[in-house]
């Protein structure tokens, strides 16, 4: 009994020494961040910001700023681990972009997150923080009329400090490979397509956060261990506190609190999707590049993964339950987002 009674307090306290750990470790880790353009002084109070890590992007980053310049988003800050393809020149011209370089090893950074922790205590806090890799794309109901400010702004009158959003892998009908993606392009005219289903949604009873699994990764790469599948839930918005500190990805942060973004009671919290289009004719050889680094969680086990079903069935993943993407209204209906009380 009285061990039983002890389990919330012990894992309360854990939490809290995890959180200061990773707080702490980021702190250590900024002396690999390489300052090449620091732009920070131009953000001003009630801007949104968004923080990305990247490697070897260019072909994505036009269309990726201008789509979140017309979301809503006022500075970029940018970690470019060690690109050679252009990006960091193209980034260093931006006027809303502040960038960072850095050759250290992206797994020895929990793949990223230390170096996002550090820019983010030290430039997010008191902001509202979107953490994206360039290949996602945020939705949110009404966002095709309603900026991310007016999203913002409702989440601080309704005292919400995070917000969800699952990712959503986009595909094309056919072979990845037989529709080129060109600089700049909108890769959903060539990624259009999803599954409405098939996803599987379980609770982590220590963090707090829903674990979603699923979707044409899941039925293409790891059909013979589906656990093992890449986790789709993410809670990518945060209204930042120098306190605060991602998990792992974007998937879960502490304190515990910011992670119960849903609810248990039979009613609907508003959430959104990142529209995933990493599945365009740049796949292939962006997959064999991180597979040879062997820079990714679990010693790459998801880009072997990928290896092998490409050597495997090719790079077909429309099936006959897929679904042409219309919009965030279509997703709502599939009850893969919701307004909740956000009319």
């Amino acid at each position: 009994m009285f061990r039983s009674q002890a389990a919330p307090f012990v894992d309360r306290l854990r939490r809290r020494s995890e959180r200061q750990y990773l707080v702490a470790r980021a702190i250590n880790r900024r002396r690999v961040l390489k300052s090449v353009v620091n732009r920070t002084g131009r953000i001003r109070k009630g801007d949104i910001l968004a923080f990305v890590t990247l490697r070897n992007e260019k072909a994505r980053l036009p269309y990726f700023l201008d789509y979140y310049r017309k979301l809503g988003i006022n500075h970029f800050l940018f970690v470019n681990n060690d690109s050679n393809d252009g990006s960091g020149a193209y980034l260093s011209e931006q006027p809303d972009v502040s960038l960072w370089w850095t050759k250290a090893s992206y797994k020895k950074s929990r793949f990223g997150m230390d170096w996002m922790n550090w820019l983010l205590m030290r430039h997010g806090n008191g902001h509202w923080c979107l953490t994206v890799d360039p290949d996602e794309f945020f939705v949110y109901p009404h966002c095709d009329s309603r900026p991310l400010a007016a999203l913002t702004s409702w989440l601080d009158s309704s005292g919400r400090r995070s917000f969800p959003a699952m990712l959503l892998d986009l595909y094309p009908k056919g072979q990845i490979d037989e529709q080129p993606y060109t600089e700049g392009a909108d890769p959903f005219a060539i990624a259009r397509w999803f599954d409405p289903a098939n996803y599987t949604i379980s609770k982590n009873a220590y963090y707090g956060n829903l674990w979603i699994q699923g979707g044409p990764r899941t039925r293409a790469f790891f059909t013979d261990d589906p656990l093992a599948s890449p986790a789709l839930n993410k809670i990518p918005l945060v209204k930042w506190y120098w306190r605060y500190a991602y998990v792992s990805s974007t998937h879960m942060l502490l304190p515990r609190s910011l992670n119960l973004v849903y609810d248990e009671d039979g009613g609907e919290q508003a959430s959104g999707c990142l529209l995933h289009a990493k599945f365009l004719s740049l796949f292939a050889d962006k997959s064999a590049e991180e597979l040879d680094r062997g820079q990714h969680y679990a010693n790459s086990r998801e880009y072997k993964a990928y290896h092998a079903g490409l050597r495997g069935r090719g790079t077909d993943l429309w099936c006959s339950e897929s679904r042409e993407y219309t919009g965030w209204r279509q997703l709502e209906d599939l009850g893969l987002i919701s307004r909740g009380n956000w009319a």
